[in-house]
């Protein structure tokens, strides 16, 4: 795998899960009970933004780290997850 392509590929999988992983752990400001004046009542007191980044990195490293192992090492192959049997080629 290029360089390239495992910068792109560790970045979706990290983007995948911060979208994931942001709504957790979030107090709104109505569930709270001071709603600041001119911000609506869901929103969050505290987005929590540095510790949802990290939750994100460990998880998204480990995961990229099987899906480059998979990749690289051919574990699963096209071949495992074919379900149509393509003709041969002569």
């Amino acid at each position: 795998m290029a360089i390239a392509s495992a910068m792109v590929l560790y970045c979706v999988i990290w983007a995948i899960l911060f979208y994931l992983i942001n709504p957790l752990w979030q107090t709104s400001q109505s569930e709270d009970g001071e709603v600041v004046p001119g911000t609506p009542g869901s929103a969050p007191v505290d987005a929590m933004l540095r510790k949802k980044a990290i939750v994100t990195t460990v998880i998204a490293s480990v995961l990229f780290v099987l899906a480059f192992a998979t990749i690289e090492f051919g574990w699963i192959t096209l071949d495992d997850v074919s379900f149509i049997e393509l003709p041969s080629q002569r």
